[in-house]
């Protein structure tokens, strides 16, 4: 099986308004319901959370920034969502996740190589 592996990266929000719990019934079950889902599919999901790097959330996009997704055997390592899906359509972190991993899992020739985003720093704690 592919492994995939979902990354929450620390958070710092400044507003309200873009928090969302990760810890909650809702999120677990849903990151639950995707795991089955894709191991049917031939590829292992797992959630790492780590408390370091911190993005500051002022916005949907670092919200999408603060969460990488990985695949070592497509040599996709820690892209975070806003890399992969681009601007989200929905505002719903839940199905922004979900589309990263299945574009990962299924079209990852479509994701832009990280040098692609060089010169453009988008706050996701990847260090330029």
């Amino acid at each position: 099986m592919k492994q995939i592996a979902v990354t929450l990266l620390g958070q710092k929000h400044l507003r309200n308004d873009w928090f969302f719990d990760f810890d909650s019934a809702a999120f677990q079950t849903f990151f639950e319901l995707l795991s089955q889902e894709m191991r049917t599919l031939g590829f292992e999901l797992t959630l790492v959370t780590v408390s370091e790097p911190v993005i500051t959330i002022n916005s949907y996009a670092d919200l999408l920034n603060s969460i990488k997704v990985s695949s070592s055997d497509d040599c996709h390592h820690r892209h975070c969502i806003g890399h992969i899906i681009g601007k989200s359509e929905q505002l719903n972190i839940m199905h922004d996740i979900a589309k990263a991993v299945k574009r990962l899992a299924f079209a990852p020739e479509t994701i832009a190589p990280d040098a692609a985003f060089a010169k453009v720093c988008h706050n996701c704690g990847c260090g330029c």
